[in-house]
């Protein structure tokens, strides 16, 4: 998965920027009082761990995707 689609998979499930600085974006979405930290490398590769790492942290699963 690339950021990029990381990105898009947050927004679609509610999640917005709170507050950026540099490359380093913070999503937060209303009900939940922890902030999704984000390195953002536009359509660079994200590493397996820590895509994971960010899904379990939204609340959201691998949608149909394997090996990411």
């Amino acid at each position: 998965m690339k950021f990029s689609e990381l990105v898009r998979l947050l927004e679609q499930n509610g999640f917005r920027v709170v507050k950026e600085k540099g490359s380093i974006r913070y999503y937060g979405k209303e009900g939940m009082d922890r902030l999704i930290r984000l390195d953002y490398h536009g359509s660079k590769e994200i590493p397996t761990g820590t895509c994971h790492a960010i899904l379990k942290a939204a609340g959201l699963k691998e949608r149909g995707r394997r090996g990411t």
